[in-house]
């Protein structure tokens, strides 16, 4: 049985998870981008948090400790409030609690940071995400909108 072993990423893991993002998020940023990935752990390291699936070790590679990238998730806090990005999961391994777990691992890192509440960008659009939001217990807040302005021409 595969174990699943939740993690910080490792500046050597950016490539991957941009490759990641682009079969299992939906939609773009701006930030997707080596530099921009490569900020974001620089600055924090603890925000980006991966999910891999580990095969069991009499099947891994000698000394293999890697896996294969399952989930991500962006927990970013500012000091005052604590944001979620990129919650994204492989398709071929999703309702297996992935997010559940991304999600778990991310509310642990924003209560130990003095976190008081956490908030989500969904897209409007990404019904199938409304799921994994509802059932860890988010819930939209509809009287907010959004509004963004992009800083590079």
């Amino acid at each position: 049985m595969t174990e699943l072993r939740v993690r910080a990423a490792a500046p050597e893991d950016l490539d991957t998870v941009l490759a990641f993002w682009k079969v299992a998020a939906e939609g773009t940023s701006i930030s997707d981008d080596r530099t921009g990935v490569e900020r974001l752990v620089a600055r924090d390291p603890e925000a980006l948090i991966l999910a891999l699936a580990v095969p069991p070790p009499e099947r891994s590679p000698a000394g293999g400790e890697g896996g294969e990238l399952v989930g991500t998730v962006i927990a970013g806090f500012d000091g005052w409030r604590c944001h979620l990005y990129r919650l994204a999961v492989h398709p071929d391994h999703r309702r297996r609690g992935i997010a559940s777990a991304l999600l778990a691992a991310a509310e642990e890192r924003f209560v130990r940071l003095g976190g008081r509440r956490a908030d989500a960008m969904v897209l409007q659009r990404n019904e199938t995400a409304y799921r994994a939001w509802g059932a860890t217990g988010y819930a939209p807040e509809e009287r907010w909108r959004r509004w963004v302005k992009p800083l590079t021409g």
